[in-house]
């Protein structure tokens, strides 16, 4: 029998105090208090959760996210695999168990719901109502994971509903997705039998969502920092919210976790055991994670911590077996496995043209930080019948090419990137995988796409310093590298991106959701451009009705 003394916090007592684990063939069979806190002594307490996240974006396999992760006190994930499932369906989600198996990390997760995420772009594959119930039923899937496709939630879609009905009929978790829903339609929405949402970007509509028993999961990813806005509902929504990453990049994913945002919440005066639940309790309640929370009975999963104040993870557990030491993680690396989706071909500077419509054009407005863009219309200017980028404005050309079939790709504009030369490209496009580039000119387009499409998907750019990648193997959407080669690899190309112009914090991860349909307002599929409020394509020009004195942007 093993036994751990340390200051234990009890974040189901909500009790703090110097006591004696012992544990027995992996399970807690005895806490002993021995006596009052003694600050000298470290602290024993119950792992983080994600409780949101999507491994693929961490561009790492599940037992290298898992390897990373660990380090920073995370023990368990809630995830959604819906990205490799819009690559490869099926048999992207039975490589994302497989890997799982490798590790004692404990993944939760859940059946895609929207794959595709919509019917205006092409994937790779679908997950339809069958795959549903056969991956609730093989216990491969523990929850829905996000149901995107609100507007299909509000009107009843058929098929959507029949997905949310196999995960209520098994008494499952519903994960939502409604970015902007207030009032009667959050109240809707959550009628379906949806119990969370982490798109929330102001607090009303955190409220609201509130009011008809939604949690609310504070998210703080790579490129979506929502957290300065929601963290008061820690203090007064306590037994309603959970923390989650969502995106997590690998060089971001070396640095924090779920760890940084428990400090940063105490920094800001929550209460010790409101953000402790948040992090842990909440999340292992809600969807059932077979995570331990020190109580007697439960298998021994905690991290020991030499204080409640950075939180240095000198152990962690998991059933009673130690995977962590002093920051470091104990497990082995495992062979990779790759398995991919890719039939694109090289694209000319002439398919990347953009040919003028001689009006106002639509221009996707990108923000730092966040996933929700806005339009804006700008003259552009022309030259042989063609757009030409507005670098004086920060106006480039972004485009979409189908990573599925040879066809040609989608060209539009955008704004916020900040670019002065060369292009960015990336096979990591929300939420099917397609490839997405930004640029100064269809030349520089052409070498960035071309790079990816070389690499049969990967991260790219192209500049004046020449071309430079980070192949990604593994459905175009993670590495056969360990957190430690893809980390620095990746934040070699985010530095190259800033160098060329970028004042983005992470350049390629917001280029990521420039294809994301089901994130208002404006963005990009292959198959053109799209309104996310009125959820249909829109032309590029527009004409003389639909400019305002508002919208027109003054030169």
């Amino acid at each position: 029998m093993e036994k751990q003394r340390a200051n234990v916090v009890d974040v189901v007592a909500e009790f703090l105090f110097y006591g004696e684990v012992s544990i027995d063939k992996g399970r807690i069979v005895a806490i002993d208090v021995l006596g009052d806190e003694q600050p000298s002594q470290p602290y024993l307490l119950p792992g983080f959760v994600d409780a949101h996240v999507h491994i693929e974006s961490s561009m790492l396999m599940p037992d290298e996210f898992a390897f990373a992760a660990l380090e920073k006190g995370t023990l368990a994930s809630v995830s959604a695999p819906h990205e490799i499932a819009n690559v490869l369906g099926a048999e992207g989600l039975q490589l994302m168990q497989r890997r799982s198996a490798l590790t004692p990390f404990k993944i939760l997760f859940g059946a895609p719901s929207c794959v595709p995420a919509t019917p205006f772009e092409t994937a790779g594959a679908t997950v339809n109502v069958q795959d549903i119930h056969q991956l609730f039923a093989s216990g491969d899937a523990g929850y829905l994971s996000e149901v995107m496709n609100f507007p299909g939630v509000l009107n009843n879609d058929p098929e959507l509903m029949k997905k949310i009905a196999a995960a209520k009929a098994m008494d499952l978790p519903i994960d939502g997705h409604a970015p902007g829903l207030k009032g009667d339609a959050a109240a809707k929405y959550a009628s379906a039998g949806i119990t969370t949402d982490h798109e929330c970007t102001s607090l009303q509509e955190a409220h609201d969502k509130l009011a008809v028993g939604m949690s609310i999961l504070i998210r703080e990813g790579s490129a979506a920092k929502d957290f300065p806005v929601p963290h008061p509902l820690l203090s007064s929504h306590p037994d309603s919210v959970m923390l989650c990453s969502d995106d997590k990049h690998p060089d971001d994913l070396l640095e924090s976790h779920i760890r940084e945002q428990v400090i940063r919440a105490l920094l800001l005066g929550h209460s010790l055991f409101n953000v402790l639940r948040a992090a842990t309790f909440n999340p292992v309640t809600h969807y059932g994670i077979s995570l331990g929370l020190l109580q007697v009975g439960d298998t021994f999963d905690a991290i020991l911590v030499r204080d409640l104040n950075d939180f240095y993870i000198t152990s962690a557990w998991i059933n009673g077996k130690q995977v962590v030491k002093n920051e470091g993680c104990l497990l082995p690396h495992h062979p990779p496995e790759c398995l991919n989706n890719f039939m694109a071909e090289a694209v000319t500077v002439e398919t990347l043209r953009l040919p003028h419509p001689g009006l106002p054009c639509r221009v996707i407005v990108a923000h730092d930080g966040q996933l929700l863009t806005r339009q804006q219309i700008f003259p552009m200017p022309e030259k042989n019948g063609m757009v030409e980028a507005d670098l004086d404005n920060d106006v480039l050309f972004l485009t979409v090419t189908n990573r599925y079939h040879s066809v040609p790709p989608v060209v539009a504009l955008v704004k916020g990137f900040g670019l002065l030369e060369g292009a960015i490209a990336s096979s990591v496009a929300h939420d099917s995988h397609n490839i997405v580039a930004v640029g100064t000119s269809p030349e520089w387009l052409e070498k960035a796409v071309n790079e990816v499409i070389q690499h049969k998907g990967g991260l790219a750019t192209a500049s004046i310093r020449g071309l430079d990648s980070l192949p990604l193997p593994v459905a175009g959407l993670m590495s056969d590298h360990p957190a430690n080669i893809v980390g620095p690899a990746y934040r070699r190309l985010n530095d190259c991106a800033q160098q060329m112009g970028s004042s983005l914090h992470a350049p390629f991860m917001t280029l990521s959701f420039m294809a994301l349909l089901v994130i208002p307002e404006l963005k990009l599929s292959d198959k053109g451009l799209f309104d996310g409020n009125r959820f249909k394509f829109c032309s590029l020009g527009v004409d003389s009705n639909e400019v305002s004195e508002s919208a027109m942007s003054k030169h």
